[in-house]
């Protein structure tokens, strides 16, 4: 679905002026999602962690095989932001903007042509795509890949597709149990009772998987409280967990930077679901202490709903349609929601814009001069299982030629991001009235990507097949 008309369906949502540029100086509100937006991760690191405290919750709780505790460095290269697991055939899918399959897995093992069109048919269409494409919901049938967090358990995943193959007659039915694990690791409680294995690692450790905001980042936060900016984080982190990240990555004082922080936001129901079923609550000492009709001051609150956050922001703006921007790294739960559900401004954190997928014109200068502010370390490299992220090839569809195309998740991309950039560090150096190109159906695909466009797209481009 276009942003325009998308648009149409909006009500009782801020009018927002569309034009071709977009600049920081134009938002009376800027806020920020948490974890790999402000917060970066030490990617090798957390991976390993993320993945170890599923896989050893399916070994020692649900009784998986011992296998699946075992990865070798080449079996990360599975990892690859976009993908949809086929929860009924167990495949892994990379589908094209009209839902056309264009690569797919069968756990771990790449899937032939034939392969494919013997389970999808000739014109290899995934039967599932309406429903999720224009609503990113979830469903018991599938489940889309879309942030770093997701990544190592759509390797477990592919993992277990593997296990199970070796069991003759034995369904795909692991995914109850990969949700059991989810919940025993990353429940409200766990950060504070200290079970699961990934937030007692983190917390003992927190250097090893987190990367501290630069000082450019923490000037450039303070700059625009200065300019007169009103500053959000919402975060579906529970708040202890933010409070160690925050504390990590910006200092002791952190709350200082912020007019709202909102934990445990449960995004995307913080934009999609009414103010009657997802209610602002006051917190003490990370605990949820009583129910809070409307939000009457800023602060630090938990749950919550974008219909009371926007009151609130016009009272403190005062402003009747205060323009708002919100960055964070998760189409479904950041940019899609924030965007279809609130019409607000968004920017997509996309880290792998600073690796391989990226178009650098001078790649000696580009390269070194980010190096020596500390910007930009290359490890977000392609798959070579799934390719680029924003376009790949369709091949022998009923008997034609070999032809380009653009991902789902690519057009998703310009569909609902205003622009796209590798990190917040990527921009602290421009001035605050800066105006980046935006994403628009009326320019190319590769305007909107800010410094650099990905160099899949400037292939297509090339190729006269963008649109």
């Amino acid at each position: 679905m276009s942003i325009s008309l998308h648009a149409q369906r909006q009500s009782c949502i801020p009018s927002q002026t569309m034009a071709n540029s977009f600049c920081l100086s134009q938002c009376d509100v800027i806020g920020f999602d948490l974890d790999h937006t402000l917060c970066r991760y030490q990617l090798h690191e957390s991976n390993k962690l993320i993945y170890e405290s599923f896989a050893q919750y399916l070994v020692s709780e649900k009784g998986y095989s011992a296998e699946l505790l075992c990865v070798s460095p080449e079996e990360w290269d599975f990892c690859s932001k976009g993908l949809v697991l086929d929860l009924e055939e167990g495949n892994f899918l990379k589908l094209a903007t009209d839902g056309t399959i264009l690569r797919a897995a069968h756990g771990t093992k790449s899937m032939t042509v034939e392969e494919i069109e013997e389970v999808y048919g000739e014109k290899r269409e995934w039967k599932h795509f309406n429903a999720i494409n224009g609503t990113y919901a979830r469903s018991a049938k599938y489940y889309f890949y879309d942030n770093h967090f997701d990544l190592p358990s759509a390797l477990l995943c592919a993992k277990v597709v593997d296990c199970i193959e070796v069991t003759e007659g034995q369904k795909y039915d692991f995914w109850k149990d990969i949700v059991a694990a989810i919940e025993h690791n990353y429940k409200t409680t766990a950060f504070k009772e200290n079970c699961g294995t990934y937030f007692p690692a983190v917390k003992k450790n927190p250097s090893k998987y987190l990367k501290p905001c630069s000082d450019a980042v923490k000037h450039w936060l303070r700059d625009l409280k200065n300019a007169g900016k009103t500053l959000l984080l919402i975060t579906s982190s529970h708040s202890d967990y933010c409070r160690l990240l925050c504390e990590h990555i910006l200092g002791k004082n952190f709350e200082e930077l912020f007019d709202i922080i909102i934990t445990n936001a449960l995004k995307p129901g913080f934009f999609s679901l009414a103010p009657q079923q997802r209610p602002f609550w006051a917190l003490e000492n990370d605990e949820e202490v009583h129910m809070l009709p409307l939000l009457e001051k800023p602060g630090w609150y938990s749950q919550g709903n974008w219909i009371h956050l926007y009151e609130l922001l016009k009272k403190i703006t005062e402003k009747s349609e205060p323009k708002v921007v919100y960055f964070g790294d998760s189409m479904r739960s950041d940019i899609f929601s924030a965007r279809h559900y609130s019409n607000w401004e968004t920017v997509l954190i996309f880290e792998e814009l600073e690796g391989d997928e990226v178009y650098k014109p001078n790649m000696t200068d580009w390269g070194s001069s980010l190096k020596k502010k500390g910007k930009y370390d290359n490890k977000c490299t392609v798959s070579r299982k799934w390719g680029s992220y924003f376009a790949d090839k369709i091949a022998g569809i009923q008997g034609l030629q070999e032809v380009s195309s653009l991902t789902w998740c690519c057009t998703s991309i310009r569909n609902y991001s205003t622009i796209a950039i590798p990190s917040i560090a990527s921009i602290v150096d421009l001035p605050l009235d800066y105006k980046f190109k935006r994403f628009s159906t009326d320019t190319s695909e590769t305007e909107g990507y800010y410094p650099y466009p990905p160099q899949a797209l400037l292939c297509q481009k090339n190729e006269g097949t963008a649109a």
